[in-house]
């Protein structure tokens, strides 16, 4: 990629410390890791390369976990829990045989850092001022609204699309997920968002229309499993559309992708962290930046890095044991299409 314009070390450990801990990861884990360069985001001033780390399995038809953060710039606390999730996974992985013998049958993707430039700089776009979540050539089958919903009028607006197709980061993105994952038969994964809502929510797709996704029968197994599995948990699970539609999601433009070719079982979920709670409980946020995105509070901060631990486990077991949610038989598939149903589309006519 030639020579890169680096931002200064002190620049990083004062704008963007997560790129400090995540290069000692890299460096810490590459004997047990696979590290993937993705390509380069730059601005004016500075350039990063795009980073992905996976483990285990390098069998194509492997199913997948992979968790992405730091899509939206301000949202930092996405890129922080990844971290922190893959920080946790790589001790476990020096001892725990259980994890070590699982690997062998699964892959195991983070890529914390979507958008590291635009964490750095504290914007929700990336360095051309575009969302990242709404730059895929996806358009809504139902009007989204105005601004949010992703626009052509203007990178100085929030929720600019781009004019230039797809940006280094999005073709980052998308890279990776065709590489390690559009050839697997069962995958889940989760990219996790903040500034929405006051509870935390796992959504599903679609975000382009209101309309249920195909894989609607086994997203409601897989709900299942986690509800009967912990029964008191905090998350709100639906679909993403319920709250919003977008044009240019990414993770819709993945997922519809993967069905052209695979007729594999494909979840993507969002993990929009409530950070509304945040700015309840300490107002004066709603002054600063980063205010509405991020826990801000030291105690509040090391709370949501270890807040969704119990799901990542989860995940990692469901995606192991995924027989029991990727490969339904037909009667069940209809059974847990009327569930879902009458649970998340009570308003549509089942079909």
């Amino acid at each position: 990629m030639g020579e890169l314009q680096l931002p200064s070390i002190e620049l990083l450990e004062k704008k963007l410390p997560e790129w400090i801990l995540f290069e000692k990861l890299l460096a810490d884990l590459e004997s047990i890791g696979r590290v993937h360069v993705l390509g380069v985001t730059s601005s004016a001033h500075h350039q990063l390369p795009l980073i992905a780390m996976s483990f285990g399995s390098q069998d194509p038809k492997a199913p997948v976990l992979a968790l992405f953060g730091g899509v939206h710039g301000l949202e930092r606390i996405g890129s922080q829990v990844v971290l922190a999730l893959m920080r946790s996974f790589s001790e476990l992985l020096l001892w725990d045989q259980l994890l070590q013998d699982a690997l062998s049958k699964l892959r195991v993707v983070f890529f914390p850092m979507v958008n590291p430039l635009g964490i750095m700089n504290m914007r929700r776009a990336n360095p051309n001022g575009v969302d990242l979540m709404r730059n895929s050539p996806i358009t809504a089958l139902e009007k989204p609204t105005f601004l949010v919903g992703g626009h052509l009028i203007s990178p100085k607006l929030p929720w600019y699309r781009g004019h230039n197709g797809m940006e280094p980061e999005s073709q980052a993105l998308i890279q990776l997920c065709k590489e390690q994952f559009f050839e697997s038969s069962a995958v889940v994964t989760v990219d996790f968002h903040s500034g929405f809502g006051t509870q935390d929510r796992l959504w599903f797709p679609y975000a382009k229309t209101r309309e249920p996704f195909p894989h609607l029968p086994e997203m409601y197994a897989l709900s299942e499993k986690f509800e009967r599995t912990f029964p008191n948990h905090f998350y709100r699970i639906e679909p993403q559309a319920k709250n919003y539609t977008t044009h240019g999601d990414l993770w819709d433009y993945l997922y519809d992708e993967y069905m052209k070719t695979n007729s594999g079982t494909y979840l993507s979920l969002t993990l929009e962290m409530g950070s509304w709670m945040w700015v309840r409980k300490n107002p004066l946020q709603l002054f600063s930046s980063l205010g509405p995105y991020h826990p801000i509070k030291p105690h509040r901060q090391k709370r949501i890095l270890r807040r969704h631990i119990t799901l990542f486990d989860f995940l990692v077991r469901t995606v192991i044991s995924h027989s029991s949610w990727s490969s339904l038989s037909s009667e069940q598939r209809n059974k847990n299409k009327d569930r879902a149903y009458d649970l998340w589309y009570p308003h549509l006519e089942k079909k």
